[in-house]
């Protein structure tokens, strides 16, 4: 299920603003020309923020997310018109073949059920053509990030053109490993409406997600570091690996720049 920050209309219409600095898709927009990729599958588009930068690129790009809220707003934006975009998950693009398939920010972490989550890596394995790509990040569990998840760390009042002020802080709500669970509160102009939002990831180690990549048929290429997060993240390139070919590879090195 979709977090309510993302179904609900009025918070998927401000959330770009909330999160407005997004230097952390950079990484994805460099991978897909370093793989010379021209499509590319968004899975868990939210508001269309990476799909929209490949497109503008001149790239197919296909977004989809279970958030109907959010796609609406992606559709709205302007170069919207570039994407395809479909309510539903990976499992939702039957006969779809790109080169990149990418999952961003928190999305990998977001599905938290293992029937799901490997659902997801079948979908994506299905989409993608032999030798194309699937690239995701995933928090290192050793940086224990939650502990960061307060509102001292984590409160901010900002200022929305046509929504007004929006205040908003974040609270840890329970640790049940592997899942962490928090919440986020809003207080929206000019009503002052309150609204929460409740989300779960889950916490993989590395060789976890290393083991389901290799299960669902993909080779790990290698695990980067994420640039906007060094040290404190694990950005996985998987391959399916090409019809006749013998699979190559394995874990590579993590690299730490």
């Amino acid at each position: 299920m979709a977090d309510e920050c993302f179904r609900h209309p009025r918070l998927a219409a401000v959330y770009d603003a909330l999160d407005p600095d997004r230097g952390d898709l950079d990484a994805y927009v460099r991978m897909a020309g370093e793989f010379g990729a021209s499509r590319v599958l968004d899975i868990g588009c939210g508001t269309g923020v990476f799909a929209l930068l490949p497109a503008r690129r001149g790239l197919e790009v296909v977004g989809v997310d279970p958030a109907g809220a959010c796609v609406e707003v992606a559709r709205r934006k302007a170069g919207g018109d570039l994407v395809r975009w479909i309510e539903g998950d990976a499992t939702s693009t039957p006969g779809l073949r790109v080169d990149l398939a990418a999952m961003t920010a928190n999305v990998s972490q977001a599905i938290t059920g293992t029937r799901l989550w490997h659902g997801t890596l079948r979908g994506a394995y299905e989409a993608l053509r032999p030798g194309g790509r699937l690239v995701f990040e995933t928090r290192d569990p050793a940086r224990r990030a939650w502990e960061e998840w307060n509102r001292d760390r984590t409160h901010r009042v900002t200022e929305i053109p046509g929504a007004g002020r929006v205040e908003s802080w974040c609270r840890l709500v329970e640790v049940r490993w592997p899942l962490v669970s928090f919440r986020w509160t809003y207080v929206l102009a000019p009503d002052g409406e309150v609204l929460t939002s409740d989300s779960t990831l889950r916490f993989r180690e590395r060789r976890e997600v290393v083991a389901d990549l290799e299960a669902a048929g993909y080779v790990v290429e290698e695990v980067r570091d994420a640039p906007d997060r060094a040290g404190r993240e694990f950005v996985f390139v998987a391959r399916r690996p090409e019809a006749g070919r013998p699979q190559r590879g394995g874990p590579a090195p993590r690299r730490t720049g």
